[in-house]
């Protein structure tokens, strides 16, 4: 009978191991979810328990161009994962507060962070030079830095940098040392993405043609995704094609007035009083360039998309056409790809991680969740159950690769 009452008391320790090794990865993902969108209150408290203590220090990483200024957030033991982190389009570079937040909690997790200062970043210019920094230096960070453990790294990347990691991680100098990718918000086609952001509508992959329509989409066919997109991606077009829209010698006046709008409505954020300072001061500005960047810069300055997208809808695909900015156009990696996604996204849409999704299949294992808790890489909307729980499987499966 002893016998019988310890065999049984064997299997119940034996499926309680195993129900807590399938639950770990859960709790360790719901921890960070709740860390990461800056909770309060109770679960935070039990959400601080799984974390780490981690400290920070600027490194150089060299690449072929020159050396790049870095930051690295090390957990205080050893990390059982090195990953690099891009950022997106900012002025503030590796200084963005919600990046630093995200760096801070991934090192929190046990997972030691790289986050690389691309210069094209901060200044809002979507160029090949982005992908080929990111191959660099991930191909340093694996390979010399001494940081990355088994020499082999994950690799992330938000906004429009999350399609370019992509890029970046099926390049054959990284063959063998991504252990993942994580696009947050990305892109598959940089050219679709710009005629979105020019007219407001994209076609639905083929094979996910809705049976309904979509409730913004006003013809009613469900064939075409149709949201208005946020302005400021026709002035990072307008930015970017100055060259192709304007005479040559209103190339750079015009490009330093839309980066000034660019600056002045990330400072809006933070600074209103300021901002509406540099708005102003923009307006008058506009009067006194001649045409046509007199034109352009008012509808930039009215965030007047309606006007402004025609205008750069011809030149789209030459400014974004090169393979290097498209994953759609490029080599595909072997190593998983997690694809999030908010359902809200009017910058990069988010059918653009369902484009991805159908590209990367077949080419490597591919995990994809559109959130209805996030919009352009940040929380949007109170939380609701299924969603968290949702988030806690996605960032739980990630953080154990």
């Amino acid at each position: 009978m002893r016998g019988r009452r310890l065999a049984a008391l064997l299997v119940v320790i034996a499926a309680l191991a195993v129900a807590a090794l399938i639950a770990r990865p859960y709790v360790h993902g719901l921890s960070f979810v709740i860390r990461a969108a800056d909770m309060n209150g109770t679960w935070r408290r039990l959400a601080n328990l799984d974390t780490v203590p981690a400290h920070e220090r600027e490194i150089t990483i060299p690449i072929g161009r020159g050396p790049l200024r870095a930051r690295v957030y090390a957990p205080e033991r050893p990390p059982h994962r090195t990953t690099l982190l891009v950022s997106g389009l900012h002025p503030s570079g590796i200084d963005e507060p919600r990046l630093v937040r995200l760096a801070r909690e991934l090192s929190a997790s046990g997972i030691a962070v790289v986050t690389p200062d691309i210069p094209e970043l901060s200044r809002f210019e979507i160029t090949p030079a982005i992908t080929d920094a990111i191959e660099q230096t991930a191909g340093w960070l694996a390979s010399e830095s001494g940081l990355a453990p088994g020499r082999t790294i994950g690799l992330m990347g938000i906004s429009f940098s999350g399609g370019l990691s992509i890029i970046a991680a099926g390049r054959p100098s990284l063959a063998g040392r991504v252990a993942y990718v994580f696009a947050f918000g990305g892109h598959d086609d940089l050219p679709r993405v710009l005629r979105y952001l020019c007219t407001g509508t994209e076609p639905y992959p083929p094979n996910q043609i809705r049976l309904k329509p979509d409730r913004t989409d006003p013809g009613g066919t469900g064939a075409s995704f149709v949201r208005p997109p946020h302005d400021y991606g026709v002035a990072v077009i307008l930015l970017g094609a100055a060259d192709r829209v304007v005479p040559r010698p209103q190339v750079e006046p015009l490009r330093a007035a839309v980066r000034r709008f660019l600056l002045a409505s990330a400072l809006d954020t933070v600074d209103k009083p300021r901002a509406d300072v540099e708005f102003a001061a923009l307006r008058d500005l506009a009067k006194r360039l001649p045409e046509p960047s007199a034109t352009l810069l008012r509808y930039v300055n009215d965030r007047d998309v309606v006007h402004l997208g025609p205008r750069l809808l011809r030149v789209v695909a030459a400014y974004g056409g090169d393979p290097a900015l498209s994953a759609s156009r490029s080599a595909k990696p072997a190593a998983p790809v997690f694809l999030l996604h908010g359902v809200e996204d009017n910058v990069i849409p988010p059918i653009e991680s369902e484009y991805l999704a159908g590209d990367l299949r077949g080419h490597a294992p591919v995990r994809l969740l559109l959130s209805g808790l996030i919009s352009h890489a940040e929380a949007d909307r109170p939380p609701h159950l299924g969603d968290v729980m949702q988030l806690a499987g996605f960032w739980g499966d990630l953080l154990q690769r």
